[in-house]
């Protein structure tokens, strides 16, 4: 008899049933599954080990270098698991007093990683330490020894980690579909609203529900045509009542169109409490945005102009409104539509009063040049921002990544993106230059890095049951979301993109020969296309929907400068700011007018249609005319456009102004302060206090064309 000693000096018998189940755990840890062949090679390979040994007692480190050399020769992924999970206990010991060291800072200092999480409330911590522990498991289990390398380094930077494991990233939500013909959730059906001010109450739901299941924006896209059909509901009850109590139709028709505007008042003011006040499960305020603005039909156009005057008016006490910041509004602009004499032009001009008072909403142009351009004027599809600055690939109903044929058409609606991995592109040129490598072989190795988690990310999500979030993948609110709770959502992944993220352009040039994208730019630009080259590569060879996108970094701006310092030193230009500039942007400190950025921005506009925005700083008080010159311009030029000015009013005394930090009506410092944050608006200050991190409150000081 055989007996296996145990590390607390207990003895057991040898048994390979028990070899059997560690290693098939092992491989269920790696999303693999052992044949039966499998199995049996590895069976014949301890055993004559242990034979081999003689010995009637072998200690359990022994046996389980021999399991380990039987895996590497079977799979040495499930080699790696077993060898990970081995070692957890000190692993683990090591990783939870990091946990715990963070925690503690959460809890008693705060935490400014997102604008959007007030780490003050009880609910917030409690989030963001259990992010923290779901972060060290992801690195512990998910990541390779390279992949952890390269992120600890800086070269790649893998985002929200704390909610990878678990869920999808950013999504445009099929609202319309989840509506028609009821719905279940939470156990609860829900009827089909059968009115306008219902509708709102239970679109609010359903926003807040499925958003918690998810990380990072959600968007209800042509937020005015989901509207529209139950305002006709309400309008028509409205005027019916009015008919029986006498009124002439005229006068029936004035009144019901008075209480329509009312509930379309009324709603939209109860999407921005609901959405500015509530948190989600995750702890922050969900990235609610609603896109419109094309909608023809009556209430459709009611739906944006109203939507748009409640924005604008904004939110608080009497005598001191601020515009909220959630849901983020997105403009869809339709040349045809709203140009000059068009027949939405007043829309276009509700639109403009709003964006000059509030930043927005952002702008989307439709008609112009590009991409997101070229979907609409030939199959009349909106590709709808996710959150800040994310588009979605094109997938066909029939053909899936290529058109069938010419009669297939695109879908973007319901689908979504599943995380993206960004490059700090200074960083692997700092270091070819170190190592005298080449530029493009250091870059590939990065790439092919984040190929990679990509692959593991689809696989893994793909074992993931439809019941993780009922109403995207079991009542229609993703493309191809009908599946029973128990079904696993892989058969969606298909139609889902992963990103690529790329930041720091601009340093990229400087570092290459020290001029700026303003200066030059060329070598940024043969590097994008050399980018979106191998990511077209890897997009055929693994039938993966990849894109690639400009990074909005909010506090990776500050963490990439720690990492290049620490590696390489302060280089002027490159990592003598606290920060680095967002994707493919000049830098905010450049002295240019807003149509030289505009103009200078457009080279990269088509390198990067994964994810990208345009914004430029307006140097004016209200000036409606600027505005809206620049916002035509834009949209001539395709962009989906960002207004930024800087939004400041006095918490005390209700003045406003622009660029404020000391009302000089009251001499107060008790400011909310708006500013963009990259793609999305944040507060820079809250009651005097900012919820920004250093490095960002720095951009944002510098700031002259952004």
């Amino acid at each position: 008899m055989i007996y296996i000693i145990k590390k607390d000096g207990t003895r057991e018998e040898y048994n390979l049933d028990k070899v059997i189940t560690a290693v098939q755990k092992s491989a269920f840890r790696a999303l693999i599954t052992f044949s039966e062949e499998d199995l049996r090679k590895i069976c014949v390979f301890v055993d004559g080990r242990v034979q081999n040994l003689a010995k009637e007692e072998i200690h359990i480190s022994e046996m389980h270098n021999i399991v380990e050399s039987a895996l590497d020769l079977v799979n040495p992924v499930v080699a790696k698991s077993y060898r990970d999970y081995r070692n957890y206990k000190q692993d683990f010991v090591h990783m939870l007093d990091e946990v715990y060291r963070k925690s503690q800072a959460i809890m008693y200092i705060g935490d400014k990683e997102n604008s959007n999480s007030d780490s003050a409330l009880v609910s917030t911590k409690r989030s963001l330490i259990f992010n923290q522990l779901n972060k060290a498991l992801y690195q512990k289990f998910f990541m390779t020894v390279e992949e952890l390398q390269a992120c600890r380094e800086g070269y790649i930077y893998v985002h929200d980690m704390s909610a990878r494991r678990d869920t999808m990233n950013c999504c445009l939500f099929d609202v319309k579909r989840v509506l028609e013909g009821g719905f279940e959730m939470g156990n609860l059906w829900y009827n089909e609203p059968k009115t306008l001010d219902v509708a709102f109450d239970v679109i609010g739901d359903i926003v807040l529900s499925a958003a918690s299941q998810q990380y990072g924006g959600f968007t209800v896209p042509e937020v005015d045509k989901i509207l529209a059909p139950y305002a006709e509901k309400s309008y028509k009850k409205f005027y019916d009542r009015y008919i029986e109590l006498g009124l002439d139709e005229e006068k029936a028709n004035a009144e019901a169109e008075k209480d329509i505007t009312n509930d379309f008042l009324q709603g939209f003011q109860g999407w921005e409490y609901k959405f500015n006040t509530v948190a989600s499960s995750r702890g922050d305020y969900p990235f609610i945005t609603m896109t419109a603005g094309i909608g023809t039909e009556k209430f459709a156009k009611m739906a944006t102009k109203l939507m748009l005057e409640v924005r604008r008016k904004g939110q608080g006490k009497k005598w001191c409104k601020k515009p909220v910041l959630f849901p983020k509004i997105v403009f869809l602009y339709d040349e045809e539509l709203h140009g000059p004499g068009g027949e939405l032009e007043d829309v276009f001009e509700a639109g403009i009063e709003c964006s000059r008072k509030t930043m927005y909403p952002d702008w989307l142009s439709l008609t112009g040049e590009g991409y997101v351009a070229s979907i609409y004027k030939k199959y009349k599809k909106v590709i709808s921002p996710m959150g800040c600055r994310a588009f979605l690939s094109p997938w066909y109903e029939r053909g899936g990544m290529k058109p069938a044929d010419d009669e297939d058409t695109p879908i973007f609606v319901g689908r979504f993106n599943i995380g993206a991995v960004s490059l700090h592109l200074p960083m692997i040129y700092a270091k070819a230059q170190k190592e005298s490598k080449d530029f493009y072989e250091v870059l590939d190795y990065y790439l092919n890095l984040i190929r990679q988690l990509h692959i593991r990310t689809y696989d893994y999500l793909g074992e993931m049951r439809a019941s993780t979030n009922p109403l995207a993948y079991c009542e229609g609110g993703f493309y191809g979301g009908n599946l029973g709770i128990h079904d696993k959502i892989k058969p969606l992944l298909k139609a889902a993109t992963a990103s690529f993220g790329i930041t720091a352009l601009n340093e990229l040039q400087q570092l290459h020969n020290k001029h700026s994208l303003v200066e030059d730019g060329n070598f940024a630009i043969e590097v994008m296309e050399y980018i979106n080259k191998r990511v077209n590569e890897f997009k055929e060879e693994d039938g993966n929907l990849y894109a690639l996108y400009g990074t909005p970094a909010e506090s990776l701006c500050g963490l990439q400068i720690e990492q290049f310092r620490k590696k390489y030193g302060i280089i002027e230009n490159v990592s003598d700011h606290p920060y680095v500039s967002n994707s493919f942007h000049c830098h905010v400190s450049e002295d240019i007018t807003p149509i030289q950025k505009q103009d200078l921005e457009k080279r990269f506009w088509d390198l990067l249609n994964g994810g990208k925005i345009q914004y430029v700083k307006y140097p004016i008080d209200y000036n409606v005319e600027a505005v809206k010159t620049l916002v035509r311009r834009a949209m001539a030029m395709g962009f989906y456009e960002g207004v930024n000015l800087s939004l400041a009013y006095c918490d005390d005394c209700g003045h406003q102004e622009l660029e404020m930090d000391v009302c000089p009506k009251c001499g107060s410092s008790n400011l909310t302060k708006i500013d963009r944050m990259n793609g999305y608006l944040s507060y820079s200050r809250v009651k005097g206090e900012s919820r920004l991190n250093d490095a960002k409150m720095a951009e944002i000081k510098d700031r002259r064309s952004m």
